[in-house]
């Protein structure tokens, strides 16, 4: 199987977005919150205005039912389907790829390395690309659920250099990819002076996520270094095109806080 292509595919994309000044959006999909017909029309949407790529995963996910979530979304978007895993469980041979999150952010080895350990050859056997990412915990406001079931703090909101310190250290571990993390359904996104800090103190692409409700929350993590935002939450409670379409507008660099032409 060739090593990384979902990766190689996202990130081919970077000088591109470049001269476009823009980052990737990545829009994440709790299987457990849909109903198939929203899930399809929400892929669909997201395809059509210019999504990077769709992940798919939950910190407790209860659905039994991943691979024919993922199925559904393949039949109507040619876009990479990641899974973002809450726990070793969430592996499918349907996705593209799967993001091999370390937390580094933690102190608890199971989700350093011990949980990697036991999905390794399942991984291997399904023939599913792992794509290794350092995850980071950013304190939100309040304790959520990744944090609550990995049983590990959070970064100080207010520490940015201890945030950059953890990014630089995964990336000399080898790590592909760094995510800045506030949790679904945060009271507070990932601080703009955290993520500058972050993005000019590591060469590999930083995907920040947690707490983005508006066009004007994902365009500032874009401006302060954002490679890729991460979104999900927020159409859980707003199924509305037009509120899709501007929060993907958004990654524009260039955007000046203008409604997106109806």
């Amino acid at each position: 199987m060739p090593v990384q292509t979902t990766l190689n595919k996202l990130l081919a994309s970077f000088p591109a977005n470049f001269l476009e000044k823009r980052a990737g959006f990545l829009l994440l999909i709790d299987p457990d919150k849909y109903d198939e017909p929203t899930l399809l029309k929400l892929v669909e949407d997201a395809t059509a205005f210019g999504v990077a790529a769709i992940l798919v995963g939950g910190s407790t996910m209860i659905s039994n039912r991943l691979d024919e979530y993922i199925r559904h979304i393949k039949s109507v978007s040619p876009l990479p389907v990641i899974i973002f895993p809450g726990s070793v469980v969430q592996v499918s041979r349907e996705a593209d790829a799967i993001l091999y999150l370390s937390l580094v952010s933690g102190r608890n080895p199971e989700y350093l390395i011990g949980h990697h350990v036991i999905a390794a050859p399942l991984i291997q056997q399904l023939e599913l690309e792992p794509i290794s990412t350092a995850y980071l915990l950013i304190e939100s406001g309040r304790k959520t659920a990744v944090e609550f079931m990995s049983n590990s703090s959070p970064i100080p909101r207010h520490k940015p250099e201890i945030a950059a310190a953890h990014a630089l250290a995964a990336e000399y571990l080898g790590m592909k990819l760094v995510y800045l993390e506030a949790g679904s359904g945060a009271d507070y996104s990932v601080p703009e002076e955290m993520i500058s800090l972050v993005s000019k103190t590591i060469s590999v692409p930083l995907i920040v996520g947690g707490g983005l409700r508006t066009p004007e929350d994902v365009h500032r993590k874009v401006i302060a270094g954002a490679n890729f935002v991460v979104v999900g939450n927020a159409f859980e409670h707003r199924h509305d095109k037009i509120y899709l379409q501007e929060m993907i507008a958004a990654t524009n660099l260039s955007r000046q806080n203008q409604s997106v032409p109806r």
